[in-house]
C-alpha cells in the first residue's frame, strides 16, 4: 500500500477523531455550549448532566464511531497491523486535541474504546468491570481508568503468551496512556474527594477551554 495512501488516512482519522460532538450537539439542539457547564467536558458524561440522557448517548455512538470506522476503513484498504494501529492511535488524538476547539477536546474513553474494539473486538469483555466500578463508586472517571489499565494489563500478558499481536499491545497501551494523561485531573479530584459523582446536577460556569 502506497505510503501517501496511509498517510491521507492517519490525517483523515485525526480529522474525524477532531469532530467535538459534544459541543456541536449541544449547539444544535439546545443551543448551549457544553464547555460552560458542568465539568466544562465536551463528552458523553457532561452531556449527560448538561444536555440529558439522549443527546449524551448520542454523543458517545458518534464519539465511538469516530474511532471505530477509520479502524475498519483502514483494514478494507488493506494497510498493514502496524498502519492500522497508527490510524487509530490519531482519531483518539484528534479527539483528545481537536484543531476545532484551540487543540483542546475530550478524555479519549469512547473513541480509544471504538478503535480499540475494531483492533481487537475482545476489549469489549472489560465493560461489566467498568459498569460495575461506576455502581459502586458513581466516578465515571474512576470506571474508565480502571477499565483502560486492566485492559492494557490483561493485553501485555497475552501478547507475552502469544496470544496477541504486538502491534493490537501497542494500540491499546497507547490509548491507555492517553485516558490517564487526559485524567490527571479527575484523578486528583478522586484522591481529594471533590470528583463529580454520576447523576449530579450541572453548575453552569466552567471556562470553554477547560478539557473534556
Amino acid at each position: 500500500m502506497d505510503t501517501a495512501v496511509t498517510a491521507f488516512l492517519i490525517l483523515l482519522a485525526y480529522a474525524a477523531g477532531a469532530v467535538p460532538w459534544g459541543v456541536v450537539l449541544g449547539r444544535w439542539f439546545v443551543h448551549t455550549d457544553l464547555r460552560r457547564h458542568g465539568s466544562g467536558g465536551t463528552g458523553a458524561t457532561n452531556a449527560w448532566r448538561v444536555l440529558g440522557w439522549r443527546i449524551s448517548l448520542a454523543v458517545f455512538a458518534l464519539d465511538f464511531l469516530k474511532g471505530f470506522v477509520p479502524v475498519l476503513v483502514a483494514r478494507w484498504a488493506g494497510l498493514d497491523d502496524w498502519a492500522v494501529t497508527v490510524i487509530g492511535i490519531g482519531a483518539v488524538v484528534g479527539h483528545c486535541w481537536s484543531p476545532f476547539i484551540r487543540f483542546r477536546g475530550g478524555k479519549g474513553m469512547a473513541t480509544g474504546a471504538g478503535a480499540c474494539a475494531a483492533i481487537f473486538p475482545w476489549v469489549i469483555a472489560v465493560f461489566p468491570l467498568m459498569v460495575l466500578v461506576v455502581a459502586v463508586t458513581r466516578y465515571v472517571s474512576l470506571g474508565s481508568l480502571v477499565g483502560s489499565v486492566a485492559t492494557s494489563a490483561t493485553v501485555v500478558i497475552l501478547a507475552m503468551l502469544g496470544y496477541v499481536a504486538w502491534s493490537v499491545t501497542a494500540a491499546i497501551l497507547a490509548t491507555t496512556a492517553i485516558i490517564v494523561v487526559k485524567h490527571q485531573g479527575n484523578i486528583r479530584r478522586i484522591l481529594n474527594g471533590t470528583e463529580r459523582r454520576f447523576g449530579e446536577k450541572a453548575a453552569p460556569s466552567a471556562p470553554p477551554n477547560q478539557a473534556a
